[in-house]
Parts: structure tokens; sequence; C-alpha cells
């Protein structure tokens, strides 16, 4: 018999997702899974029990849901109750947050349970297709600008009318993983004037791709922590950063904060005196309310309005677009079944999987799995591949004068260039001694013509086309004008005309080099439209 994947309802109070939707439960069918779903689990989704009969599964009921299940597919982990309808010995996959709930890794291991944390699916790039936190980071980050415009009583965008002028808004948002770049895309979109910070230095340039500007903290310290998340910054940089913040607080109308820290309350970045000193109307969403908030006076699941400014504290910005959240991460889940099921033993009938083997040595199903058959296998060892930049290496130290060990071979950058223009003028000196004369013209025309192709080629700056079609553009048109120079008829007499042939692959040369160059030109056109709004 196959491996039946149960779906329960989600029990958490104010949870409107659910664990899989239709179009997925016929890939999981496809796989060799048979799927229970229990009656009800996607009402609050706008999925109906008979689009989970249509799409092949199985409607039961609460009871049967958990009894029939050798896996168990949930969004929130399970409370005391649930545990105790997981069976003995059964297979669960959702969120656990292995640190933070302790007593429940406890209850789990009890059962002799094997879970898969939706949480800690290692930040790889094999494992991106798996990752539930970004892909519901995501829509939190959506969402919050939504719920801020909500609360703004103005427009995104700037509007000149005949009743009058409206400015843009001005919105910052501190943090650019995923939901800060969802945020600052959003915004900028909508029509704001977006800024951004972020502790990693290398986010710049995609903070600024969103549409955003990137405002630095005049402090020297890398954020970039192991698997691509942000660490603890030292006192100095936060005494900085705090400053940049209160003057963006002044000057700003929206506020969208998402720092957080792997294992850690969330960071208070937004002081009472901040929010003080913004403007009457002005808004405050914090993306981190779960973990107590980055504003000091966030409510954590409410909306509040202090000093004249509302702080919106939801906790549940991916429940609120639930079908769209479901599906993400639905297809987050069946990505990670097919993983396992790489490694599932099949009965001799052919019939199905028996069960599922977990497969340590792959790194992705080892840093999801926090429990092992009962065995509590979190922490995982850390990544082979992190996505934090490696450490820029130190300089030399400049080689120490000689004293009497040994000559210095350390030469400085000025001194290697001047002694490489002196070889190279003793060279050509040597070789215009003793060259004949139409050798030395030819000769300076071939310096000159490497020195100007490389300055004309290699300097040419991509800013519509890639940097490979910026060169092969560069290089046709050179090419374009030695074919016409052939082509064309000599300026004064006594110039011999090209001969036919070399005419004949000049032209060639031109129609050639001219379709590459429009082409080109035709390529990157469609590439705009693929991003122009209708």
């Amino acid at each position: 018999m196959p491996l039946i994947i149960g779906v329960p309802r989600e029990t958490f109070a104010g949870e409107t997702r659910v664990a899989t939707v239709p179009e997925v439960v016929q890939k999981l069918i496809k796989q060799g899974y048979a799927v229970a779903v229990e009656s009800g689990a996607g009402n609050l989704s706008n999925i109906s029990d008979d689009e989970y009969r249509a799409a092949g599964a199985e409607v039961v009921s609460t009871a049967d849901v958990w009894a029939k299940s050798d896996i168990v597919f949930k969004v929130r982990g399970p409370n005391a109750e649930e545990v105790g309808l997981l069976k003995q010995g059964g297979t669960l996959v959702s969120y656990i947050w292995p640190a933070q709930n302790p007593e429940l890794m406890q209850q789990l291991a009890a059962k002799k349970a094997t879970v898969l944390a939706m949480d800690s699916v290692p930040r790889i790039s094999r494992a991106q297709k798996m990752d539930a936190l970004s892909s519901q980071a995501n829509i939190a980050g959506y969402r919050a600008v939504i719920e801020a415009a909500n609360a703004f009583g103005r427009f995104f965008t700037g509007q000149i009318t005949a009743a009058g002028k409206v400015p843009p808004a001005k919105v910052f948002v501190i943090g650019a993983g995923v939901a800060g770049l969802a945020a600052i895309g959003t915004a900028a979109n909508l029509g704001a004037i977006v800024r951004a910070n972020d502790t990693r230095k290398e986010v710049a340039d995609q903070i600024i791709s969103m549409g955003g500007e990137f405002v630095p903290v005049d402090y020297e310290e890398d954020g970039a922590g192991t698997g691509g998340y942000a660490k603890v910054m030292s006192e100095g940089y936060q005494k900085a950063q705090l400053e940049v913040f209160a003057q963006q607080a002044k000057e700003v109308d929206i506020i969208i904060t998402t720092a957080l820290i792997p294992g850690k309350p969330a960071p208070k970045l937004i002081t009472a005196d901040m929010v003080k000193s913004m403007k009457a109307g002005s808004v405050i969403v914090d993306l981190a309310a779960e973990q107590g908030g980055n504003c000091e006076l966030t409510v954590p699941g409410e909306v509040a309005v202090v000093h004249g400014v509302t702080i919106v504290g939801y906790k549940d910005l991916p429940c609120r677009l639930a079908k769209t959240a479901s599906t993400l991460y639905a297809t987050n889940l069946f990505r990670l079944s097919e993983d396992l099921i790489k490694t599932k033993s099949v009965d001799p009938a052919g019939e199905g999987a028996a069960a599922i083997n977990m497969n340590f040595e792959d790194e992705v199903v080892r840093g999801t799995t926090v429990i092992n058959q009962g065995e509590v296998s979190w922490p995982p060892p850390p990544p082979k591949l992190s996505a934090a930049p490696a450490a820029a290496p130190k300089a030399a130290a400049p080689a120490a004068a000689s004293h009497g060990h040994g000559p210095s071979t350390t030469v400085s950058s000025p001194a290697r260039v001047a002694t490489m223009f002196a070889v190279a003028t003793v060279l050509f000196g040597l070789i215009g001694y003793g060259a004949p004369s139409a050798f030395l013209g030819h000769l300076t025309v071939f310096v000159l013509g490497c020195f100007i192709g490389y300055m004309v080629v290699w300097n040419v700056t991509p800013a519509l086309h890639t940097p490979l079609m910026s060169v092969t553009n560069s290089i046709s048109s050179i090419i374009v004008i030695g074919a016409l120079v052939q082509v064309a008829p000599p300026l004064a007499d006594g110039v011999t005309r090209p001969e036919l042939l070399i005419k004949v692959m000049a032209a060639v040369a031109i129609a050639l080099t001219a379709i590459n160059m429009f082409g080109g030109f035709a390529v990157t056109r469609r590439m705009l439209d693929m991003f122009r709004k209708n």
C-alpha cells in the first residue's frame, strides 16, 4: 500500500492556511502517495472538500486523518492534543521552531516520531524550492505594504491635479531579506519614494534593483552571518545605526521593519522617541511582531495608535493572503517530498512506498530533520555551502627594509609600473634605431590600435545590454568601420582600389555585423517589454 499523507485542519487561532491544495494533491498522487484531507481543512483558504475529492484526495474526519496518516503535513506545529493523535513512530512535516519549543520537541521525541521542520530548511541554493520561510516572507513583505497603504491617509504615488498637488509617500524599509525586498518592490511599484537599510553590505545592489535607495550606516562592519542571515552587530554599529534610523523617522511617512536574528528576540530598532518624532498620520508595520517586534511600542497581534502614529503589529500577514500562501507552502512541501521519495522503499509488487529512509547524507534532509525516530537531531551541522560572503583576505604587510638579512623582494605598484614603462621605452628605442621607417609606421598603428581597441571594447559599460552583448556590439562596430573603409572609393589619386573579392568580403562583413547589432537591440527591446506594465 502507498504511504498516506494526511493534512489536518489547522487549529491555531487565526491560522487560515492549509498544508496542501488540490493542484499539489494531484502531484503527490502521481508520486505514489495517497492523500487524506480532514474535512473543512481548506475552508479558510477558500478551498472546498469537493475540490480535494476532485483532485483525488480522500476527505476524512479529524480522528481518521491522524490515525491513517504515515506522514502528516501541517503549517503550525502541533499542540499537545495533536501530538497525542500522531501515530507512534509517524512522520510530521511542519513549522516547529525547535529552539523556541523545547517542550514540543520532547513530546514528539517521546512518540518516536520523525520530524522535519520547515523552518530549518538549509539556506543553500539547492534547497530554495523548499524554503518555506522565504516563500511566506515574500507574501508578508507584500502584505505589509498593503496594510500600510490601508492605514496611511494619502496616495503612495505623487499626483498633480487641478484640485492640488499630492506628494509621494516616503517609505523606509529596515532589513532587506526576502520580506524587505518584497516590500521595497511593492512600495516602489505603487509610486512611493523608497529607502532601505540592511547590515549586510552585499544587499545594497539588490535594494537598488528593486527600486529603492540604499541608506548606509557610517560605520565599518559587515552584518552578514552564516546561511545568509544577519548577525548581532557591535555596540558601536548599533549606536550609529539608531542615529540613522532616528533621522529617517523624522523624514519618512511609513516604516516597515523586518529585522530578525535566528534564535534570538527581534532587535529593538525603533525607539519610543523615534515614534514621537514621526509626523502625525505616519505608519509603522512591524513584521517582527511575533518575535517581540522591532519597535518598542509594538503590540503583537494588534494595531496601536501612539503619538498619532499607527503601529501595525499583525502576526499573521501571510494568513491574510491565505490561498496564495497555502499554494506556495504546499509547493515547498511537495518539493521536499520529492527529495524524500528518492530514498523510499518500494514493495516487491510495485504498489507504492512502504517506508521512507531518512538519508542523512543528503544535506537538505539532514538540515531539515530535527527528530529522527525519536532521537533529537537538532541542531544540524553547519551547511557545507554558506550564503555568507567569504572574508576578504587581509592585505599583506609591506616587506621590511633589508638590514643585512637579504634584499627585499617587495616592489610597490607605482614603482613596478614605472619600471615597465622604462623597459618598454628602451625596447621601442632599440627597435626604432635599427628598423626601417615603414615598419615603424606600421608598429605605431598596431600599438595605437591595440590601445584604442581595448578602451573601446572592454571599457563599454553595460546599460540596457548584458556585458557580453556590449562587447560584441563594440567589436561589430569596429568591423563595420573597417569594412566601410574597404568598400569606399579611394580618397586620392594613386591609392589602389580594393580588389573585387575584398569588396565582396567587406560587404558581407557589413551585412553580418548589421544583423548582429540590430538583432541585439531587438532582443533587448523584447527583454524590456517583459517587464513593462500594460
